[in-house]
């Protein structure tokens, strides 16, 4: 029987009281197998939450029905696939938005899949394709390995791919390569799920325009650039929409890694597109992003601040424990503090107490 069969078993019945033996034994599964502390000591919102809902004055069986609840969202997977041209920046993105110095380094099973990289991060797993545009041989051979990842399901049936972001480089006037595959490949394999299932982002925004309009001391674009920037955006989205119809707008970054014989610099945009990402994949997989998130706190402190998308990402992560972990439960408790996003009335009792931890795992650099 599985962990979420076990405790879905003992909670069925709802006037029933677990011993206090039983509810160790769900916590102990809980735990089990995989380590849940993250670099530096910290542990994973999982174990936090899992803690706070121990701690709670309610009913056993109350208890274990949020663990119950907790333990179907830990067990979502969430898969990423990049996809772009060489020399786009898709590795210096990953690195950028993810903590990659903790990712298992992988290849597909499949000798047609086995040029794309697989990174995992525990719930989190990111498919690497190679870049396109150094041959028609070469472009084939990846196009067909993409279209045949795309077309894998995951254990339950369902598309193994939740979310296909591709880099664009926004300093070149040749995007033809990367039209090919969104209008050629991406759309026509993901049909009607297209327009939910990839994203488009246009990287290196900083070397637009030559470099010559970036205001180095803001780590931003001037008001040249951002023009420059945004009718490029329309070309894409003019572009996609006229070969397929579909209308899907690119955002606009730097991932803000050194390139070869470059200078440093911070990246910009960078909450723009990860709030993007957290808004296309399902709610109830997205505590695998926040679980992974780069704490470099340089990499989220500049934006266009058209919207508050810290805030915004952290309410998104919010939802996901009010809607899948509490089910609504306790709407409006006072907690007195600031967690996920929501100040002062928050998700529940369920994740109360673990204000100061969760925010110490991916809370604070978004602060």
């Amino acid at each position: 029987m599985s962990k979420v069969e076990k405790v879905e078993t003992v909670v069925q019945d709802d006037e029933e009281l677990l011993s206090e033996e039983e509810l160790q034994d769900i916590e102990k599964e809980v735990n089990e197998p995989e380590p849940e502390v993250r670099k530096e000591g910290k542990k994973s919102i999982y174990v936090l939450l899992e803690e706070e809902i121990m701690g709670l004055d309610i009913p056993d069986g109350e208890k274990a029905k949020r663990l119950s609840r907790l333990i179907k969202v830990r067990n979502q997977k969430v898969n990423i696939m990049l996809a772009g041209s060489t020399g786009a920046g898709k590795s210096s993105t990953v690195n950028a938005l993810f903590n990659m110095d903790v990712a298992k380094v992988g290849v597909g099973v499949d000798p047609e899949t086995s040029i794309i990289e697989k990174f995992e991060l525990d719930n989190l797993t990111i498919w690497d394709t190679p870049g396109l545009g150094d041959g028609v041989a070469s472009d084939e051979r990846i196009s067909r390995s993409i279209l045949e990842k795309l077309n894998e399901l995951d254990e339950d049936g369902n598309p193994l791919i939740d979310l296909v972001v591709v880099i664009l480089d926004s300093s070149s006037k040749d995007l033809g390569t990367s039209y090919d595959l969104i209008n050629n490949i991406l759309i026509p394999a993901l049909g009607d799920d297209a327009k939910d299932r990839i994203l488009l982002a246009l990287n290196q925004a900083d070397v637009a325009m030559k470099g010559t309009h970036w205001n180095e001391e803001e780590n931003a674009p001037d008001e040249v650039l951002k023009e420059f920037l945004k009718k490029k955006a329309d070309s894409v989205q003019n572009r996609v929409k006229e070969a397929t119809g579909l209308s899907i707008r690119p955002i606009y970054y730097c991932a803000g890694y050194k390139e070869e014989g470059g200078d440093q610099r911070k990246p910009y945009n960078l909450t723009k597109l990860m709030y993007y990402i957290i808004k296309a994949v399902p709610k109830d997989k997205r505590l695998a992003l926040a679980d992974n998130i780069n704490e470099e706190e340089d990499n989220w402190l500049h934006d266009d601040e058209e919207k508050d998308y810290k805030k915004s990402i952290k309410s998104s992560f919010g939802e996901t424990v009010w809607d899948c972990i509490t089910d609504g439960f306790d709407k409006g408790v006072e907690v007195g503090g600031d967690i996920l996003g929501i100040p002062g009335k928050i998700v529940g009792a369920a994740v109360g107490a673990a204000v100061g931890a969760v925010k110490g795992v991916f809370v604070a650099i978004f602060d």
